[in-house]
Parts: C-alpha cells; sequence; structure tokens
C-alpha cells in the first residue's frame, strides 16, 4: 500500500505573483487560503470571473503597473507611485504622460540599450577566448623531456 502524496501548496501571496494580480485585491477565500499547484492551473486555464476582471480592470501589483508604463518599478516609486493602480489609472498617466513618466521611459530604453550592448561584448568576448582555446598550440617545454 503507497502513501498518498500531499500536493503541493503555496502562499496566497505566492499565487498571486504567479497570476499577476495584487493581493489585496483578491477575494478573501483566496487571500485566507493556500493554493495547490493544481488549483494554481485551474486559475490560469479557467480563470474564475473575479480573476478575469482584476487582470482587467486592476489595481495591478507594482510589477504590472510597470510594465504597462514602460518603466521600472524604481522609476515608479522616483515618480511618487507607491500604491497599486487601475487600468484607468494607467491609462490616464499614459494619457497625460507626466514629467517624469517621460524622464522613466527615456531612462529605461537607455537601461536596456546598454544591457544588449554589455550582453553583446560579452558574447563577443566568450566567442574570441573560445577560439582562441580551440586553436591554442600546447606549449612544448624543454625540461619535459
Amino acid at each position: 500500500m503507497s502513501a498518498q502524496k500531499t500536493p503541493q501548496t503555496m502562499k496566497p501571496a505566492t499565487a498571486a505573483k504567479k497570476l499577476d494580480v495584487y493581493l489585496e485585491a483578491t477575494p478573501a477565500e483566496f487571500r485566507d487560503g493556500v493554493v495547490t499547484r493544481d488549483e494554481l492551473a485551474e486559475l490560469r486555464t479557467n480563470p474564475p470571473q473575479w480573476l478575469t476582471d482584476l487582470r482587467a480592470e486592476g489595481p495591478h501589483p507594482k510589477s504590472v503597473v510597470a510594465d504597462k508604463l514602460g518603466v521600472s518599478i524604481a522609476g515608479l516609486a522616483r515618480g511618487g507611485v507607491e500604491e497599486a493602480l487601475t487600468t484607468a489609472q494607467i491609462e490616464a498617466l499614459l494619457a497625460d504622460q507626466p514629467d517624469w513618466l517621460q524622464a522613466e521611459r527615456k531612462s529605461l530604453v537607455e537601461v536596456r540599450k546598454d544591457e544588449k550592448r554589455i550582453k553583446e561584448q560579452q558574447a563577443t568576448r566568450r566567442e574570441q577566448s573560445n577560439r582562441k582555446q580551440r586553436f591554442a598550440k600546447p606549449i612544448h617545454h624543454p625540461n619535459e623531456d
């Protein structure tokens, strides 16, 4: 007789993060319980109405807000955005484009350009190093004979 396995569970905060939703906006039964991997999979493939509404209207967690605004999470903080925002609030910011948002969007574009340039440099160096190692001849020392 084999022992029955207990399902793997996660805290509601972890499940909310995996679902890209703001935990405090989820229903109490979600926040107060635990979520199994099977339940998470079911929420992803067959989302209930509360999850569909939350994803569409918010409030959204900072990671989603930052992504929708095209800035980093640190950029949100520098812009004074400390709380979750609704889709309507995000759309209003995008329409208005305050100075901080314009600056942070430009900054993120520059950071990503630098990251890409650095990755390309590292790849080139690795390739050059690999090429040198493949074609390097072993050094023969006369004392080894």
